[in-house]
């Protein structure tokens, strides 16, 4: 099982951005792609999820209104577009398999979004 994300980002405040996430080695369909970010000196903190199944999505709230998660089935692939973006997104941003139950069992290496102007 791999998951492997896109590279780093620096981004303006207001702007938006996506990291993706190509999942490989399992049946992308039958876990959920989680989102956990943790900014620095911070602990992680979850931001959501997708079932590839259905495109089912869950998200924490505070991200409520300006985040996206999508999922291609074709590509393996999950994404997570967060908009209106602020210095406290500064973040690393980590995709992870969702077992429901059993919590998160991989883990992407992570990708480092920096907002600031």
């Amino acid at each position: 099982v791999q998951l492997v994300q896109s590279g780093p980002e620096l981004r303006n405040p207001g702007a938006s951005v996506k990291v993706s996430c190509k999942a490989s080695g399992y049946s992308f369909s039958d876990y959920y792609i989680e989102w956990v970010r943790q900014a620095p000196g911070r602990g992680l903190e979850w931001m959501g999820r997708i079932d590839p199944e259905d495109g089912a999505t869950k998200c924490a709230q505070k991200f409520q209104g300006r985040i996206t998660f999508t999922a291609d089935t074709s590509s393996s692939t999950g994404d997570v577009e967060l908009n209106s973006l602020r210095s406290e997104d500064t973040a690393v941003y980590y995709c992870a398999r969702g077992t429901g139950s059993r919590g998160m069992d991989y883990w992407g290496q992570g990708t480092q979004v920096t907002v600031s102007s």
